[in-house]
């Protein structure tokens, strides 16, 4: 099991998700760090464990409220040897874009409607998919949710209800995924509260998991992921 952390970034600052209601993120408080300056808490989480892959929300630009690239452009030099995976909203492939080798983008199924999401091909399963949920159900293009022929090998079931909720993740998701498309590799998001549930789905055989709230309160410790 590979635990990822997580980094949402909403006005320059690190802030704490909770259940998708973006407008009313905080700053984090962290007992890993005392600041939500992104650097902190990267080296903080370092710190922590001897991760190699990260995952940032820019939800500036999630949003359509500006963005953060400047900053996470000098995050990934800073940070040449740390994979980051990349959720910027909506992406339009550009053959002429050139980007870091520590750079792999997020498509989160709430950035692309119907008529957009036939552009997930131009991306060669060079990204990370992002199949969102609200606590009412699917997020964006109906048709992507039923369209793996349009998935990456990488696939995150993100339900942004549960994130930071200390609920509990969405297993019975997780479970049906596993089982309709076994050859393809999904990754948990969203209310991993510590290492029962992370066991948990080990068992289901989840491989990846996005974390950010109990790496924060101390749930999940060094040992725990060590053992994972």
């Amino acid at each position: 099991m590979k635990i990822i952390p997580v980094i949402d970034l909403k006005n320059g600052v690190v802030v704490h998700a909770r259940q998708g209601d973006r407008d009313h993120y905080q700053p984090v408080q962290s007992l890993l760090c005392h600041s939500s300056n992104i650097y902190d808490v990267i080296e903080a989480f370092l710190g922590l464990y001897a991760f190699d892959t990260f995952y940032i929300a820019d939800l500036n630009a999630i949003l359509g409220q500006d963005n953060h690239e400047q900053l996470i452009t000098e995050v990934m030099a800073c940070f040449p040897k740390i994979l980051f995976w990349i959720d910027k909203g909506y992406q339009r492939y550009d053959p002429h874009l050139i980007t870091p080798d520590n750079y792999l983008p997020v498509l989160g199924s709430e950035s692309y409607q119907n008529e957009t999401v036939l552009e997930l091909k131009h991306f060669n399963n060079r990204f990370i998919l992002s199949l969102d949920y609200s606590m009412s159900g699917t997020l964006g293009s109906e048709y992507l949710f039923f369209s793996p022929d349009l998935w990456p090998d990488n696939i995150i079931i993100m339900t942004l209800a549960q994130v930071g909720g200390n609920q509990g993740p969405d297993l019975d998701k997780v479970t049906q995924y596993c089982k309709l498309y076994p050859q393809k590799n999904f990754i948990a998001a969203g209310g991993i509260r510590n290492v029962s549930d992370l066991t948990m789905l080990k068992q289901m055989g989840i491989r990846q998991a996005l974390i950010a709230s109990s790496l924060h309160s101390g749930a999940i410790k060094r040992e725990d992921i060590e053992k994972l």
